[in-house]
């Protein structure tokens, strides 16, 4: 049998990305070289163009593109493609600004675009409670949030604040249906539990975009996200015994992002509050937070060497709903 391309696997590109913005917020406090970040962000680049190039010509190939992406299970991680390109953009003007402007822009015009699309396949669509799972709060609550971080770092403020609004708003909405699915639903196919990880990202999302909005100012709305990302990043602890579950595959990324954008948030809380001893606890958040990852990825390379990464699938079967699991309930 073939092996299937699931959506989520933009997933690396992502996790990649949030890894390179991790080292490139310790250089803007004066901690690191400028080269760490900077590869990380061409090697975010490459994942990136390898993974929409792939993924394209297998939507071309099975022409069920309106399909593939209004699926219920595997649509929402197709926003990653563009939440990145937003990403790369921020990057890329940190060199050349007018064509890192022009890249971003595209990114949150795309983001914005596929948020209201697939909204409204789920409105229009015959959906039930438990076909939700956290990857739906990426189209619109962290694509929105980022955006509004994305904006606010290229100086574009009332931008940012429109996005700001945006995401917490969608944060509401979506969270309170992923809440009540998580509580009173059966619980999520095994390859879906990692998903759960991305609950952690709107707060420390949304806290990072407001320290940089406000200027880096430790106020009222900040602590409260910060105590709020406290909770889910505690939270991920009693998670643990679930995650063992899960079937090493794409679906792993999902950590990645998220404890990340956590890590950040961290970095710049140490920073911002002068907490004594900062210096050496923002290298140990670095140098496990990049263990992590290299473990991931290496775990990743293993799995494609053995042909184990990617799920299986028939010519017959929808992509999609092969590469998660989603069926077999």
């Amino acid at each position: 049998m073939p092996r299937a391309l699931p959506a989520n696997l933009f997933g690396v590109c992502f996790g990649i990305a949030g890894l390179a913005e991790m080292w490139t917020t310790v250089h803007d406090l004066g901690g690191t070289a400028r080269w760490p970040g900077a590869a990380l962000w061409l090697t975010a680049g490459a994942a990136w163009l390898v993974t929409v190039l792939v993924y394209a010509k297998r939507l071309v190939a099975r022409r069920a593109w309106r399909a593939e992406l209004g699926h219920p299970v595997q649509g929402p991680f197709v926003s990653v493609a563009a939440i990145v390109v937003m990403l790369l953009g921020v990057a890329l003007a940190g060199y050349q600004r007018p064509v890192g402007e022009g890249v971003y822009l595209v990114g949150l015009v795309l983001t914005v675009g596929f948020g209201a699309w697939i909204t409204g396949q789920w409105i229009t669509n015959d959906m039930r409670l438990v076909q939700w799972h956290p990857g739906y709060a990426l189209p619109t609550v962290t694509g929105g949030l980022l955006g509004a971080a994305a904006s606010a770092s290229l100086g574009h403020r009332t931008l940012a604040y429109v996005m700001f609004g945006y995401g917490v708003l969608c944060w509401v909405l979506v969270g309170s249906i992923l809440l009540l699915r998580l509580a009173t639903q059966p619980a999520l196919p095994d390859a879906l539990l990692p998903t759960m990880a991305i609950e952690v990202a709107p707060p420390v999302v949304a806290g990072n975009a407001w320290l940089t909005l406000n200027g880096g100012s430790i106020d009222p709305l900040a602590a409260g996200l910060a105590g709020h990302a406290g909770f889910m990043v505690l939270l991920q602890i009693a998670l643990i015994p679930l995650y063992r579950r899960a079937p090493f595959g794409p679906g792993y990324w999902a950590f990645a992002i998220s404890y990340t954008t956590a890590v950040t948030l961290g970095i710049r809380w140490l920073s911002l509050e002068q907490v004594p001893g900062r210096h050496e606890l923002t290298w140990l958040l670095v140098t496990l937070s990049t263990a992590a990852m290299v473990l991931l990825a290496t775990c990743t390379v293993l799995a494609l060497m053995r042909g184990t990464f990617l799920p299986r699938t028939s010519d017959t079967q929808p992509t999609s709903g092969a590469a998660t699991g989603s069926e077999e309930r």
